[in-house]
């Protein structure tokens, strides 16, 4: 593991100009380039449903959503959205709405419900039955082989602190290739693998629950390693015009002031939210730096000979996923408030090694999670990607924003800020395309409202408005806005929200 130049983090909280409501007024109409690809994305536990059905398993979530108060209301992903079930309403909204991508998660325990040996043909038949469908209506089927649903029976075997999960991915990854290879052209391994380790391993907020530092670095490790390794799988496995990615939460680390304290608090965060992955991914090392902060956890002796170099694959676009940035100081004597982070209520830290580090709400609008609305850090982050690995094209994998959504007398669904956050990331994405960033697309969190993690069904960030108690489907203004985005391929004029 050789030392690498830390990558810079903003040094302060300043407001971009694309922040402002009037600034926002004055964008103009503008074009995305041809071919951009607009699509939107699901993740298999928060919509399928059919938990016990056609040979599927118990996943981690299962397991973690029945155990009392980790999930708000007692809630589960047993039926969620129904997707299982009503799929092919669920491509004719897609196909109303113009899309050109669907990005959706396989279940691993609905085609491998062991986490071992061979594949469920029921389970893989349904994601064969949804891709046809999605071509069928012109639209592209990307598919992410883990959205967080490891099968129960692999976590009772050590789950991802343990170096054969990452072997038992590589293997899952070859039977979903062999399955749907023909069908799919464009696969992503992991979706932020973050929040498996950290918030799944050291803060326990998502599951399995667990609470160990240590074991969250070692899940990181493995997660990093089973990405490799199924990069080589599938490439073995795929055409060779098939596009492979894996995505990440970048976090847009910033230091409230700019002294020297601050400024070592957001770079040891950027350590352990970052480039703890993208070290060994696009440049085979972890940091140093993250090393030293965190020695007198572990010596990282899991990291064995060749390691990095496996995680280290080519690959053709990288996912990123925003919604809010962070803003972090040192110490100042105040009590931590380890949800300011705003990833969950919790008495455990999902940071190692930076107990430390105060994190603190920005100021300005926030959304129904509790996270400032701020454009300007999904444009940062960008320039940021360029300017490390110039020449590897981004896709915005996931954007969205979570509102108090409700249909009204008439059954219609009125989301004004959704269309107004909307509106200002892709201006964001649009400036960053305009200063030399290769952003390919972007996918809108998310088509349907759906199983919120531990907020269980409070939380709406679909598009598409869910009647739980029915299931049926009411899209939202933002859905017809995001229609008209997509289909013009360009964002109209901010005077031209509704």
């Amino acid at each position: 593991m050789t030392a690498r130049p830390v990558s810079p983090v903003s040094p302060s909280f300043e407001r971009n100009p694309l922040t402002t409501a009037s600034a926002s007024r004055e964008l103009a109409a503008r074009s995305f380039p041809p071919g951009f690809l607009w699509g939107t994305a699901t993740a298999a536990y928060q919509v399928e449903g059919a938990a016990a059905e056609d040979g599927r398993t118990p996943s981690i979530w299962d397991t973690f959503a029945r155990t009392p108060g980790k999930v708000r209301n007692g809630d589960t992903g047993d039926i969620a959205t129904d997707h299982y079930h009503r799929w092919r309403e669920d491509v004719a909204l897609m196909a109303e709405l113009g899309v050109g991508a669907y990005r959706f998660s396989l279940s691993w325990p609905r085609i491998q419900p062991t986490g071992r040996g061979p594949a469920v043909q029921k389970g893989l038949d349904f994601y064969r039955r949804l891709a046809d469908e999605l071509l069928d209506k012109g639209i592209q089927p990307v598919v992410t082989l883990y959205h967080w649903d490891l099968p129960q029976e692999l976590e009772d075997a050590g789950g991802w602190p343990e170096r054969a999960t990452a072997d038992r991915f590589a293997e899952y990854a070859a039977l979903a290739a062999d399955a749907l290879g023909d069908r799919v052209g464009t696969w992503i391994t992991l979706n932020e693998p973050w929040c498996s380790a950290f918030l799944g391993h050291a803060s326990g907020v998502h599951a399995p629950g667990r609470t160990e530092p240590v074991a969250a670095l070692r899940a990181a490790h493995h997660l990093n390693l089973a990405h490799g390794t199924a990069v080589q799988a599938l490439r073995a496995a795929l055409p060779a015009t098939a596009d492979i990615a894996i995505t990440l939460n970048i976090h847009q680390v910033r230091a409230r002031t700019d002294s020297p304290q601050d400024t070592d608090a957001a770079r040891r965060i950027d350590a352990l939210a970052n480039r703890v992955f993208t070290g060994p991914l696009l440049h085979g090392a972890y940091p140093d730096d993250l090393l030293a902060d965190t020695a007198r956890l572990t010596d990282w002796s899991f990291v064995r000979d060749g390691d990095t170099a496996a995680i280290r694959q080519p690959l053709d676009f990288l996912g990123v996923n925003y919604y809010t940035p962070t803003l972090v100081s040192a110490a100042d004597g105040t009590e931590p408030d380890h949800s300011a982070d705003g990833h969950g209520e919790s008495g455990h830290s999902p940071w190692p090694g930076a107990d430390e580090v105060v994190f603190h709400r920005p100021p300005g609008r926030t959304t129904a999670m509790g996270w400032a609305v701020d454009p300007s850090g999904l444009y940062d982050l960008l320039l940021r990607l360029k300017g490390d690995v110039p020449d590897l094209p981004l896709m915005i994998t996931e954007n969205g924003i979570a509102c108090d959504d409700y249909a009204d007398p008439s059954g219609a669904v009125h989301d004004p800020d959704r269309i107004a956050y909307l509106h200002g990331h892709l201006a964001a994405v649009h400036r960053a395309i305009e200063a030399g960033v290769d952003v390919r697309g972007y996918f809108l969190w998310s088509l349907l409202d759906n199983f919120e993690w531990g907020h269980g069904y409070s939380k709406r960030f679909g598009a598409v408005y869910v009647d739980y108690p029915t299931g049926r489907r009411i899209p939202k203004a933002s859905a017809r806005w995001y229609a008209k985005v997509s289909r013009t391929n360009a964002l109209p004029a901010a005077a031209d929200l509704e």
